[in-house]
């Protein structure tokens, strides 16, 4: 089986205990665990595959939460720096009543975005699934250490997926974010993307246009997820569909950050993504719509994964 590598944020959510509520108007907030590409790590170990985060944590009370999170999903945090050049990224959400997020970053620079390469043994990206996101692209040390890193993975056989998990919250200039999340899907063997990104990303507002784009540049498989519809999954010029499962959704943070980690999982256990079966596939698309939407039942995003018990009862 292979393990996982993954590269990028990793930040404090400060989480609403008041709903429907602007971030003006919320009176208290709970702090957990977040950041994109360690949520995908977190679901890949706590599901029972070995993971490892790279990223950045400043040297305060908050990095050392975050480290402690990590360990606590099984997560090998041997690649995880702490910097006093930075304090740890901190992230403000508020929630509609339906679960949806709005977000404030105090970032700039966090000690996420310091991190560089150095210190990284490069040797364990042999023959891994190296995970990214785009909130680290976006300039700083850490955009180059993806860089290197990418293109070091390939060299080493690693299968490469990509969530651009737009944050444009996050960048003052669209065209801008979205030439980087074009240039590093080049790299991709593997592409989640949600169905509202995609006008961002490709510049086309038709849904099937849209979807037309990012076939034509070729990922070996597309992946685009459609909340409680379900995910479809393009791959050797087929479509997989798989509907989703109606839950009582009480926060959607990091259900796509689950739904990928738990997707990765499964196909570790492949050495050629591509010789995947149709119907082996499916099942893999219905086990991570069921474990994203188990993870919007309860509040946060590690801490709201589900065991695999629990999706295979709700299967």
């Amino acid at each position: 089986m292979k393990h996982m590598v993954s590269i990028g944020e990793l930040l404090i959510d400060f989480l609403p205990e008041q709903k429907g509520k602007s971030l003006s108007d919320v009176k208290t907030f709970t702090k957990m665990a977040g950041g994109a590409p360690a949520n995908v790590c977190a679901a890949f170990s706590l599901l029972g595959g070995k993971s490892y985060f790279m990223g950045q944590v400043g040297a305060d009370g908050f990095g050392d939460f975050l480290i402690q999170e990590l360990q606590s999903a099984k997560v090998d945090t041997t690649y995880v720096k702490q910097t006093d050049l930075a304090k740890t990224s901190l992230a403000f959400v508020s929630l509609t009543n339906k679960g949806e997020r709005d977000f404030l970053f105090y970032r700039n620079p966090g000690a996420d975005q310091l991190f560089s390469e150095d210190d990284v043994n490069y040797e364990v990206l042999d023959d891994a699934i190296l995970h990214f996101c785009s909130v680290s692209l976006l300039g700083y040390p850490i955009s180059k250490a993806h860089k290197s890193i990418i293109i070091n993975a390939k060299k080493r056989n690693a299968i490469i997926s990509f969530d651009p998990n737009v944050r444009k919250a996050l960048s003052t200039d669209d065209t801008y974010y979205q030439s980087v999340i074009l240039e590093y899907l080049k790299y991709a063997d593997i592409v989640k993307i949600s169905d509202d990104e995609l006008s961002f990303i490709t510049g086309i507002d038709h849904l099937g246009e849209s979807i037309a784009f990012m076939k034509r540049m070729m990922i070996p498989i597309l992946i685009v997820t459609k909340g409680k519809d379900g995910v479809d999954l393009y791959m050797n010029g087929q479509m997989i569909h798989e509907d989703g499962f109606l839950v009582d959704v009480k926060d959607t943070t990091g259900a796509g950050d689950a739904w990928i980690g738990s997707f990765l999982h499964q196909i570790a256990f492949h050495d050629d993504i591509k010789a995947i079966s149709e119907s082996d596939m499916a099942k893999y698309l219905r086990f991570s719509n069921a474990y994203a939407a188990l993870t919007t039942t309860r509040l946060g995003a590690i801490k709201a994964m589900p065991t695999k018990e629990e999706v295979l009862k709700l299967l």
